[in-house]
């Protein structure tokens, strides 16, 4: 393991093209965000629920490893593709599957039950902002504003749900590049997409451009179109702690550089910002 001197910032790929950095995008939900913690414990247990209902299902630990696989392996997309795994693997088991769309509402029916009281108590003013940031979020976003970089947020929570908790965590405002999420025309969206055209809207290359985020998806964007990837591996039920399965799935997705959080945000944007 490499790490930058005193500091919990680990150096996966040491060659990356430092110092270019004009654009940044951000994943919202695990590195903005910690409104939605605990989605895996909502959406793990009702796909269980529905394979259990099947013909020719497994186990209950058995169900349970393979939604999670799902699950791991998917995080960071559009839950429009998780309800479509969802449907695939019920119809395997012999069952009558509904379709992904209806998943989906029920997943955020259930989702949106657990976490009303923290978006209302934010609007409300009885939860501070820095309780649901990622540490030290709100700086890494305010030392990128102040180097000129532009920043975007891309999520693969649905758009409206998107912006209304960045408004109630206060952070709209630093995404001048736009924000973006999931949209009912599934196939017309993803994070891919919002990194090509961030690409070829400014005619910069890769080394331009840094993602952040703790899923698979924008990791492996990211490294695809030459981008810079760093990987958020925060343990979400205890902020300011590394999370070391999140670590370990993104390094395997393609990841650069892993911080624990934005903590050391000024130290991380030195190097992002330093040349080799």
């Amino acid at each position: 393991m490499v790490y930058l001197a005193n500091s919990e910032i680990e150096i996966i790929n040491t060659q990356i093209s430092r110092g270019e950095i004009r654009h940044a995008l951000f994943d919202f939900d695990g590195t903005i965000s910690l409104i939605r913690e605990g989605w895996q414990q909502v959406m793990i247990p009702m796909m269980v629920e529905f394979l259990r209902q099947t013909p020719q299902h497994e186990p209950d630990d058995e169900l349970t490893a393979c939604v999670t696989e799902i699950v791991d392996r998917t995080t960071g997309q559009q839950s429009i593709y998780q309800m479509i795994a969802l449907h695939d693997e019920v119809a395997k088991r012999g069952g009558a599957p509904l379709e992904p769309v209806a998943y989906k509402h029920i997943y955020l029916d259930r989702l949106l039950a657990h976490i009303a009281h923290r978006i209302q108590g934010l609007k409300e003013g009885r939860i501070a902002r820095t309780a649901l940031l990622v540490p030290g979020a709100e700086d890494m976003l305010r030392l990128l504003r102040a180097r000129g970089v532009t920043c975007y947020l891309a999520s693969g929570t649905d758009r409206h749900y998107v912006q209304d908790e960045a408004a109630a965590l206060g952070v709209a405002p630093y995404f001048d590049g736009g924000i973006y999420g999931a949209v009912d025309d599934y196939k017309s969206y993803s994070k891919a997409m919002v990194i090509a055209n961030i690409l070829r809207t400014h005619e910069i290359s890769g080394a331009q451009l840094v993602v952040f985020g703790d899923g698979y998806d924008e990791i492996e964007s990211a490294r695809a179109a030459g981008g810079i990837a760093v990987a958020v591996a925060t343990d979400e039920i205890h902020p300011g702690r590394l999370d070391a399965k999140k670590r370990a799935r993104l390094i395997r997705a393609g990841a650069d550089i892993v911080v624990p959080d934005f903590h050391e945000s000024e130290r991380l944007v030195a190097y992002l910002f330093s040349g080799r």
